[in-house]
């Protein structure tokens, strides 16, 4: 049973995880997570407005993310966007590929130039997002990374903005938690500046 005081300590933790979370840039440059989130925020409303679409991958509580997010980007937001989680998809790729291509093979398919990846794992090590993202960053797509655990985690140093959640391995809640959020954050700010530009 979790007590009170167990509940307390998990919310406090999980909110000064939030405010600790660490944003890099291509090569490694650091920057303010304020900062990041705006570039965040340009980078998808900027070409959300030339109708290039907002790719979401991930697998596991992150594929959830990346289907829940895609649906809040279209929906509330106005932006083309998508998550490769068709069942007969992944099932289709990982038979007839491996497991490792489920989103490099789609990418390439229906990625066009001018889109946006946002690739989310909690360990950032899973093979079939580094392949996509590599994949993406092949056909010259902008990438944001959300990613956690190991600080020197592959994926966190592969996107043209990097959100990493230093949480312990294994703190999969909190990884995840912060992750959606981090995706929110950006579609609200995006709805309540009214970025998008509708279409006729």
């Amino acid at each position: 049973m979790i007590t009170k005081e167990g509940t307390l300590g998990y919310l406090k933790g999980l909110g000064d995880l939030l405010l600790k979370m660490e944003v890099t840039k291509a090569k490694g440059l650091k920057e303010s997570l304020e900062a990041g989130m705006e570039d965040a925020i340009k980078i998808v409303s900027e070409q959300a407005n030339k109708r290039k679409k907002i790719i979401f991958i991930g697998n596991g509580g992150s594929a959830a993310i990346a289907s829940h997010q895609s649906v809040d980007y279209w929906k509330n937001g106005g932006m083309r966007a998508i998550a490769f989680n068709d069942t007969s998809l992944l099932t289709c790729i990982g038979n007839d590929y491996g497991y490792p291509f489920v989103f490099e093979k789609p990418i390439e398919m229906f990625a066009d130039p001018g889109d946006v990846v946002i690739a989310i794992s909690s360990s950032g090590k899973s093979d079939n997002i580094l392949n996509g993202v590599k994949m993406a960053k092949k056909m010259g797509l902008q990438v944001i990374t959300m990613s956690g655990f190991k600080e020197d985690n592959p994926l966190r140093s592969l996107g043209d903005i990097n959100f990493y959640v230093p949480a312990p391995t294994g703190a999969y809640g909190f990884v995840e938690i912060a992750h959606l959020t981090i995706a929110h954050c950006i579609v609200d700010a995006i709805i309540d500046r009214n970025l998008i530009n509708k279409v006729a």
